[in-house]
């Protein structure tokens, strides 16, 4: 079953006093937290470029690594530290095959190229692959959790345009952002909120999330940005079988000088910043509901990407911004179609 999303409104300004005061009345969640660094790591051989996407519950990380020959690959590490083989889709015609999520059963999703050049989702578990390509001639599914729903994009054949879309209880829906080109939904928490991130009719990228009432959330950007995206979010743990339902998200955003900062964005407008040290190109791309989070930086003496393991945690954060306060959108040209790649 396949349809169309209602969205319930297009936001800027959310209601949201009740949240912002439990919230600084809480004394498991700081009002800024901090983003501790645990370690950095690197899918194993010689030159491979390490881009993590996810991680699950239990610690286990799903990504993509691209070896020396710039053949795309998808693995996992695994909670102990150890390293999946390489995750290659059977039908993988252009050396391109990228993990894009994975849940507490260990379920990947992800994208591949086919013989056609068109990209096509997939699942892996348990060494079988599944194909999922509802539209053949643009699917990617970038996120799953723990309820085996998950969320990406595809391309209509009715509209021509490319669209977020949400599997939900065997039912695909598709959504677009306004005055969006192309949009993409990267995660799907344990409440079924999403995130992800859309391209304006500039070219410009912005975050976005989708609440699980239908409620849009855009734009969502820093002061300063230039180009943000969210990719993974979730519903944090704070005690044994007691979570908040604060939807944290985790992302990246570019400044005007051209650096590239990750981030933890907080609702209703607050974003944590961390850099990795000495570098100018930081990724926050996942985070689990113990606060633990994945990305990653680019070595600027090599240009190689490694891997980043990090952590939430009380504490004081010197970097924190606002939500930027919204421009005026320059309308889509909803006849042209545009294909966007994944980010990563």
């Amino acid at each position: 079953m396949k349809k169309i999303l209602p969205l319930i409104s297009f936001t800027v300004g959310f209601t949201v006093l009740a949240l912002t005061e439990a919230l600084a009345q809480s004394p498991e969640i700081p009002e800024a937290p901090i983003i501790q660094l645990l370690g950095t790591f690197d899918y194993p051989g010689t030159g491979n470029q390490t881009r993590p996407q996810k991680i699950n519950d239990v610690g286990d990380v799903v990504g993509i690594f691209v070896d020396a020959s710039g053949a795309s690959r998808g693995f996992v590490k695994f909670s102990d530290g150890n390293f999946s083989t390489p995750i290659v889709d059977p039908n993988d015609a252009g050396n391109l095959t990228e993990a894009r999520g994975i849940n507490g059963d260990r379920r990947v999703c992800g994208d591949y190229l086919d013989s056609a050049g068109a990209f096509e989702g997939f699942f892996f578990q348990n060494n079988v692959f599944t194909n999922y390509a509802p539209e053949p001639t643009f699917t990617v599914v970038l996120g799953i959790n723990n309820a085996g729903d998950f969320c990406g994009s595809e391309i209509p054949s009715t509209t021509g345009i490319q669209s977020g879309f949400l599997n939900i209880g065997g039912v695909l829906t598709d959504f677009v952002v306004t005055d969006a080109t192309a949009t993409l939904a990267y995660s799907l928490n344990a409440n079924n909120q999403s995130c992800g991130y859309y391209i304006d009719s500039s070219g410009v990228t912005h975050g976005f999330w989708l609440d699980s009432d239908g409620t849009m959330h855009a734009p969502i950007d820093p002061v300063g940005s230039t180009g943000t995206i969210l990719f993974g979010n979730t519903v944090f743990r704070v005690a044994k079988d007691r979570r908040h339902d604060l939807n944290a998200m985790v992302g990246r955003y570019t400044d005007a000088a051209g650096a590239t900062h990750g981030i933890l964005f907080r609702p209703p407008n607050q974003f944590v910043v961390y850099d990795f040290p000495g570098a100018t190109f930081t990724s926050l791309n996942g985070i689990n509901e113990r606060g633990l989070v994945v990305g990653r930086y680019t070595d600027p003496s090599t240009g190689i990407d490694h891997g980043i393991l990090a952590k939430v945690k009380r504490g004081a954060s010197a970097g924190v911004l606002l939500l930027a306060p919204p421009s005026a959108p320059a309308q889509a040209s909803p006849e042209r179609a545009v294909v966007t790649e994944p980010a990563y």
